[in-house]
Parts: structure tokens; C-alpha cells; sequence
């Protein structure tokens, strides 16, 4: 199973990403609501009355009649000018539209980081199991030898105890790795929507071990968080300058015809233009605007504070690189030098010229010594994919 089939299954079964694809698609109809106001509005209406007063002045008396009736009609209506109100709005909805799309772009980024994150994290506990199992096999070798020298008296029972109990200890390790590779997988499992078996071949070389350089500038031009940022700058000025246009109203082109079959039979018939101007509506639209004005003024503040986020992410994770381009070659110095140290002091334990706590030391320093290096080299390639999901990438 290779690093880039995980992201894939990630990508299409996860569910956070299935939401934000159905988040795009509201956000298209959101479009399609608000241009809606550009194209004629038509309705029919109908109404039956069962029984209706009907009133006859005349002569300084009014008659009445009770009597039923009905009528039926249909009614057109256009927006000819609203001052640009419905325009701002359908750019608003547009931009709107953008900003989901990238935040789609960024979830399948964070969910590839994730998934590079874990899998790779499998293949340091599966190498910690060989690590652990081969320190395990050395110190059980160890005991069974110096519990033979015991038997032939070139050994005090302590040394022989000695190594026993760092057997046990080196099984329980063993054990402690395996249970963090099981867990491993299982988060794995879960990310990519299907069970991972134990006996699954990984790629080997999915660790990144390669130099790593880019440029802090492109790192801020391609970060979709960003880009979301900046449209929903955009967004909030296309609202305010919806707001603002409201003040002004809106001129319709209207008409109307109906039948109406009360107690005479006749047809009303209405073509014409109407002008709407909103003179008082207790203060909604001045707060609208000066609302809309503030939540503009709160994007502009909220991009330039994730570009110095962004920023400080950057710098701070170039830093770590190059403190780990370090950490791996003094690491791998260590674990050459402990390699060959162990082999040394084996041969000397077995002709009585070392001790077994130098032998027991000499093997620690170098399991440890093999596991920092791994550890290391997981975490240069995991600070690697955090850059690389800081541009919005899955691969």
C-alpha cells in the first residue's frame, strides 16, 4: 500500500471532505438565489369568496349585499435599477464561492498531511519493532551466555541475573512497540476507510530524506487560507457596497392583469413603472451599513494577522530543518560509533576483559542511538509535509 493510495481513499471516503465538497455546491445555489433577482418575477393568484358584503353608495345611503364571488390574476415584475445592490450581492455570492473552493483545498491538504503523518508514523513503529526485537534477541543471547559461564564458574551468578532482568525488560520494550504499531495502523484504518492488515507491505522510501528549500514568499502566495482571506476581503466590500445601495431603493416595471367575477363580470388590467425609496426604517439600514463597514475592517485585520502567523510557522519550521539536518548526520555518527562499540565490548565480555554492565551500556547506547536516529528522520519529513500542507498541497 503505497503513501499516495492512503490520501486517495483518504480524499474520497473521509467525511470532512464530503462536507466541504457539499458546502461548494450550497454556495453554488447561494448564486443562483441572489441572480434570481435578475430575471422577471411572475405569480398567479387566485381567490374565491363564499359569501362577501357588497356595498352600494347612492343618494347619501349605502346598500349592501351579501353575495360570492371570485377572482384570478397573474402579475409580472422586473428590476430595471437597483443602484448596483443586486450586482454587489451576486459578486459577493461569486467570491463566497472561491472561498469554499479553497476551503475544500485546504481540508484535502490537512487531511494528506494527516495521512503522510501516520503512515509514515507506521513505518518508524514497524522499524521500532525491529529495533526492539533485535535488542530483545541480543540480550537473551547474552543471558544464555553468561548463564553458561556461570555453569563453568567464569561468571558470578550476577552477571548471569543481570542480564535476565534486562531480557525482560527489552521483551517489554518489544511489547510497548508493537502496541504503538498496532495503534498506528488503526488510526491509519480510520483515516482512509478501510482496514489495514498487520502483514501490509509500505513503501520503505516514503520517509522524505531529501534537502528541503523554499521561499517564504511562496509559501504566503500559496496558502488557500490565505487566498480565503483575502476573498472574504473582497466579499465584505462587495457587501458593504450592497448596503450602501439599498439607501437609494429600486425602480420595477410591473404589470398586472386580472378577472374578477363578482357581482359584475369584468377585467383590471395595471402596466407601468414603480419607484420603492425606503425613507425610515428605524435606524435597520444605517446599522446594516455601519455593520457591514466594521466586518470589512475585521477581514482586512484578520489576513494581516494570519500572514504574520503564517509567517512565524514558516520561519520557525525552516528552523527546525536545519536543526535536524544535524540531529540525523550526529545521530547517524552515534549509532556508527555505538555499532561498532557493542560488537567490541561482546568480544571483550567473552574473554573476561569487560564487564556486563559495559556490555549491557554499550548495547543500550546503540539501540537508543538507532531509534533517536529514526526519530530524527521522522521528524524532518513530518516538519517537511507541514510546509507542504501550508501550501494547500496533497501530494
Amino acid at each position: 500500500m503505497s503513501l499516495q493510495d492512503c490520501i486517495q481513499k483518504a480524499l474520497r471516503s473521509h467525511p470532512d471532505i464530503k462536507r466541504f465538497i457539499q458546502q461548494v455546491r450550497s454556495n453554488q445555489k447561494e448564486i443562483d438565489i441572489t441572480r434570481a433577482d435578475y430575471l422577471p418575477q411572475i405569480s398567479i393568484d387566485a381567490e374565491y369568496d363564499l359569501t362577501r358584503t357588497y356595498i352600494f353608495p347612492g343618494n347619501g345611503i349605502f346598500n349592501t349585499k351579501e353575495s360570492d364571488g371570485w377572482q384570478a390574476g397573474v402579475t409580472f415584475k422586473q428590476k430595471i435599477w437597483d443602484f448596483a445592490r443586486t450586482s454587489s450581492l451576486v459578486n459577493a455570492q461569486e467570491v463566497q464561492q472561491g472561498i469554499a473552493e479553497l476551503s475544500l483545498q485546504d481540508a484535502r491538504a490537512l487531511l494528506a498531511y494527516k495521512v503522510k503523518l501516520q503512515y509514515e508514523l507506521v513505518l518508524v513503529q514497524q522499524k521500532a519493532i525491529d529495533v526492539r526485537k533485535h535488542d530483545f534477541q541480543t540480550k537473551e543471547a547474552l543471558y544464555k551466555q553468561a548463564k553458561a559461564l556461570v555453569d563453568q564458574g567464569l561468571k558470578t551468578r550476577a552477571d548471569a541475573s543481570r542480564f535476565l532482568s534486562s531480557t525482560s525488560i527489552a521483551q517489554d520494550n518489544l511489547a510497548i512497540a508493537e502496541s504503538n504499531f498496532s495503534k498506528a495502523l488503526m488510526m491509519l484504518s480510520l483515516y482512509i476507510g478501510e482496514p489495514v492488515s498487520q502483514d501490509t507491505i509500505f513503501e520503505k522510501n516514503s520517509i522524505n530524506t531529501e534537502v528541503y528549500s523554499i521561499d517564504e514568499k511562496v509559501v504566503l502566495k500559496e496558502s488557500p487560507v490565505l487566498q480565503g482571506l483575502e476573498g472574504k476581503i473582497k466579499q465584505n466590500e462587495y457587501l458593504y457596497q450592497a448596503t450602501r445601495a439599498s439607501r437609494y431603493g429600486s425602480i420595477d416595471a410591473i404589470a398586472s392583469y386580472s378577472h374578477l367575477d363578482t357581482l359584475n363580470a369584468y377585467d383590471a388590467t395595471v402596466v407601468g413603472v414603480m419607484l420603492s425609496i425606503p425613507l425610515y426604517t428605524g435606524g435597520r439600514l444605517s446599522a446594516q451599513e455601519e455593520k457591514a463597514f466594521i466586518d470589512k475592517q475585521n477581514a482586512e485585520n484578520e489576513y494581516k494577522s494570519k500572514v504574520l502567523e503564517l509567517k512565524q510557522d514558516y520561519r520557525t519550521l525552516l528552523y527546525d530543518l536545519k536543526r535536524l539536518q544535524h540531529t540525523i548526520k550526529a545521530k547517524s555518527n552515534q549509532y556508527s560509533s555505538a555499532q561498532q562499540t557493542a560488537d567490541v565490548m561482546k568480544g571483550r565480555y567473552r574473554e573476561g576483559l569487560a564487564t556486563y554492565i559495559e556490555v549491557l551500556d554499550a548495547v543500550a547506547v546503540m539501540s537508543d542511538a538507532e531509534l533517536g536516529l529514526l526519530q530524527a528522520t521522522y521528524d524532518r519529513s513530518s516538519t517537511i509535509h507541514r510546509l507542504e500542507y501550508l501550501q494547500g498541497k496533497t501530494k
